[in-house]
């Protein structure tokens, strides 16, 4: 593969949209079992927050080194001020919408000697005032944007998600699609979609084959009206159905730790790469190397531009 073109990705614009989460961690010892129930006791020794959701996207465009911009919905509350002042720290341009009648979305996760013991999920469907709000921001931001990225969580951001397509392709801007759910038709007309393998499952049943599945993808980007289908496959590593065929990367050969925000950090990739024109198999092929090293990190976490650089 070629050197990483970090002087080009500079130059990149992406527009990051959806469900803006806050990813908290509380890490601490255990030690014995609690009187009151049969669970364990952590003793919290540290704290940690993190930018999840359509934040970890845009926060992994900026690792990279990228201009990003990133639209979401959070609440009126301390989640909210710490996504906009991390999303700061990070690099990337937020423009958030305050919504005082959501509470920002927030994943507490409790950790005890590196083992995920717990989680507690804080969320609430946005209202439609804020949903107007969000897409007022979008239409100020995709002029000067190279690439959308649509980040879907199911949370609520992206209710108006085929509004947003129709609006990206009237300004000529292509649209990156990290689904959710069954219903693809939410998303036709985007530039490309990437499923992972249980949500291409989801999507168009269980395959028994490859042809199987190549028959099925290509049907369904051709349904949607779709440049590219991008299937993520874990161990299997990635598979890309375009009008020319269909490619395969294999997965990089790395330890899995965590796959915590890892098709974040595939999205990212491809975005950033597709902002400066490199075809879609090129891209898959940096967005493989770079979810294959963000799995051997504990949490959401990013890949930097030299972490890539290395790799090649």
């Amino acid at each position: 593969m070629k050197p990483f073109p970090l002087e080009d990705i500079a130059r990149s614009r992406v527009l990051v949209v959806g469900d803006v989460m806050l990813d908290r961690y509380w890490f601490g010892e255990v030690d014995r079992i609690s009187p009151e129930a049969p669970v364990p006791v952590v003793r919290v020794a540290r704290r940690e927050d993190r930018l999840g959701g359509a934040a970890n996207v845009a926060r992994n465009v900026a690792a990279l080194g990228g201009q990003a911009t990133l639209v979401g919905i959070v609440g009126v509350d301390e989640g909210g001020d710490s996504i906009a002042r991390m999303a700061q720290q990070a690099g990337v341009q937020a423009d958030l919408a305050a919504d005082a009648e959501h509470p920002t979305t927030l994943k507490m996760r409790v950790l005890g000697r590196q083992q995920q013991l717990l989680r507690v999920d804080f969320e609430q469907h946005p209202s439609a005032a804020a949903l107007d709000d969000l897409d007022a921001r979008v239409a100020r931001h995709l002029a000067n944007h190279d690439v959308v990225v649509l980040s879907d969580y199911a949370k609520g951001a992206l209710d108006r998600v085929e509004a947003l397509i129709s609006q990206a392709r009237a300004a000529g801007v292509p649209v990156l699609v990290d689904p959710k759910g069954d219903d693809y038709t939410r998303y036709r007309g985007a530039a490309l979609v990437t499923p992972n393998r249980a949500e291409m499952q989801q999507a168009v049943g269980r395959w028994n084959s490859e042809s199987q599945l190549t028959e099925r993808a290509q049907r369904l980007r051709a349904d949607l009206d779709l440049e590219a289908l991008l299937v993520t496959r874990s161990e299997q590593g990635m598979t890309l159905f375009t009008a020319a065929g269909r490619e395969h990367v294999d997965a990089q050969a790395h330890e899995v730790f965590d796959v915590s925000g890892a098709g974040d950090t595939v999205l990212a990739t491809l975005a950033a790469m597709r902002a400066i024109g490199q075809p879609w198999a090129e891209a898959m092929g940096w967005a493989n190397r770079a979810g294959g090293i963000v799995v051997g990190k504990l949490g959401t976490s990013v890949v930097t531009a030299a972490e890539l650089g290395e790799s090649t």
